[in-house]
């Protein structure tokens, strides 16, 4: 029955379409359209919209925008094009649907309306009695565009674009499991904050490790049944025996890997062949399988918004002219570098907040040159190179608490980037680099023994300060960033001066994500470098 309706409704609107189009040919008239003919611009725009929905496809979507954001912005970096396509296509869609209507309520008091005050597209119902600007505010994508190519900090982290103000952004973690932890079979090992768990309670045996988590150093246990019913929780268990109630959860292994899950024996800190070495083909036979777990987390992120205006007079749009100037393309380019600057500053806060966190005795937190400039034999290259030294020791202490991957960018000032720039072409130190000793291309500065280096002009030139990280690819532990609008704009005419004016917006999540996101960054100071 219902293909046979579905097949009438199809006959009924051709029948249709034919009936409109045999009256347009007599007559060229296209107002002549029958009722039950609704051709409307509104069912073409959500043709339109439905249209740019159905391009889903990843390649189809970087096929129709790569080109377009080449020719405008001139990148071609492959990542960045990827991820810049997503974004525009989403952006395309919210600029499709999401066009203001005009608001026409009373002018008020005044002898003439004028243009009244400008309502965002983010406007709510408390703004119903208020004059609407009649403006139609379309967003600007090659602004847009503009913003995103010209964050530098975007190189820094992944980015995840969001087609909405709001969504879900998903991470992978590894576990120890072959149990849970609500009930049922016990996991083989757990790990706590309380140190006094071991023992025996209620038919589980829980036997303290001697290597403790790496990143939080939460005590580790390993989990044996003893007997076959219980008569409470695991955490109820394990709690009796200890003093605190501190909680128990399931182990990473990318933190922390223990040696013996897979082969011979478990790890008990005797240091025993049996703990590294493989199983013997009998013992293989008679052993189970230890199951490691696959974990799918989400988290709910919703977009910040960074917001600014501009207004010129007319008289200076009139005046520049003269010097071929033209006003409100310099505004958009001012209000352009503004939201650049605070999400780059944004981004680039998190990032050392993020790395004092992560802040441990394996490294020193600042480094000291003077004693070094006072021994025999050293020349200011000799020394200034320790700095390379240390830019590669914290990368790899990232690798070490991490189990990601070495560092891969560092952030310098811009002394710091001279001293970089010096040691690069300094002979008697070779060392395989990148760096651009052309003047003024210092940011981004170049690449060093595979470390991508960046200058933060907001640092005071005397500045020590080094941060050192390693962008992911979204799906571990580190700063994901979830761009909604990257350049949101609204252009009108002020009601008193009859001038031009913008407002920009910028929209965006950045988000912490993984367990222990600090571990992807690390930090340090570098004391009396001399140039």
């Amino acid at each position: 029955m219902m293909q046979l309706a579905t097949l009438k409704r199809l006959r009924k609107d051709s029948r249709n379409k034919r009936i409109y189009n045999n009256i347009i040919d007599e007559t060229g008239d296209r107002s002549r359209k029958p009722k039950h003919v609704e051709f409307n611009y509104k069912h073409k725009q959500k043709k339109n919209i439905y249209k740019m929905a159905n391009l889903i496809n990843e390649s189809e979507i970087r096929g129709t925008w790569a080109p377009i954001i080449e020719e405008a912005t001139g990148i071609n970096e492959s990542e960045k094009l990827a991820w810049m396509s997503t974004y525009c296509h989403n952006h395309k869609l919210y600029e499709d649907a999401q066009m203001m209507a005009l608001n026409p309520v009373s002018p008020g008091s005044q002898n003439i309306g004028g243009m009244g005050a400008v309502i965002l597209p983010d406007a709510t119902a408390s703004f119903a009695n208020q004059r609407g600007s009649g403006d139609k505010a379309p967003t600007l994508l090659p602004l847009a565009m503009q913003v995103a190519a010209q964050t530098i900090a975007l190189d820094l982290v992944p980015v995840v674009p969001m087609a909405g103000p709001m969504g879900l952004l998903s991470y992978l973690d590894f576990v120890y499991e072959g149990g849970r932890l609500d009930g049922g079979v016990a996991p083989t090992y757990i790990k706590s904050e309380s140190t006094d768990g071991a023992g025996e309670t209620d038919g589980y045996k829980f036997t303290k490790l001697d290597k403790a988590s790496r990143i939080d150093g939460f005590a580790i246990y390993e989990v044996e049944e003893t007997a076959g019913t219980h008569n409470g929780t695991l955490l109820a268990a394990f709690e009796a025996g200890t003093a605190e109630d501190k909680g128990i959860e399931l182990v990473k292994a990318l933190e922390d890997h223990i040696p013996g899950f897979s082969g011979a024996g478990s790890f008990n800190g005797t240091g025993g062949v049996s703990d590294v070495y493989p199983m013997s083909r009998e013992t293989g036979e008679r052993t189970p399988d230890k199951i490691m777990g696959l974990s799918l987390f989400s988290k709910s992120v919703a977009a910040e918004t960074f917001q600014v205006a501009a207004a010129v007079t007319r008289e200076q749009v009139q005046d520049l002219k003269q010097f071929g100037v033209d006003a409100v393309a310099q505004v958009e380019a001012v209000l352009t570098n503004e939201l650049t600057q605070s999400i780059n500053q944004h981004i680039l806060a998190e990032m050392r907040r993020l790395a004092k966190e992560n802040a441990g005795t394996e490294l020193d937190a600042s480094v000291d040159f003077t004693a070094a400039y006072a021994l025999g034999g050293n020349t200011f290259g000799d020394v200034n190179r320790r700095v390379l030294t240390h830019i590669l020791a914290h990368a790899n202490f990232i690798a070490n608490k991490g189990r990601r991957g070495a560092g891969n960018f560092a952030v310098v000032s811009a002394k710091m980037a001279s001293v970089l720039q010096g040691v690069a072409g300094f002979v008697p130190n070779p060392m395989a680099n990148t760096v651009n000793q052309v003047a003024g291309a210092i940011y981004p500065l170049g690449s060093v023994a595979g470390i991508n280096v960046y200058t933060d002009p907001t640092q005071s030139f005397e500045s020590g300060d080094v941060l050192v990280g390693r962008k992911g690819d979204g799906n571990g532990p580190g700063l994901v960033f979830m761009p909604y609008l990257m350049a949101e704009s609204v252009q009108t005419i002020a009601e008193g001066t009859m001038a031009p004016k913008v407002a920009v917006k910028s929209r965006y999540a950045l988000v912490e994500a993984g367990f222990h996101p600090q571990t992807q960054y690390s930090t340090f100071e570098v004391k009396n470098i001399q140039l």
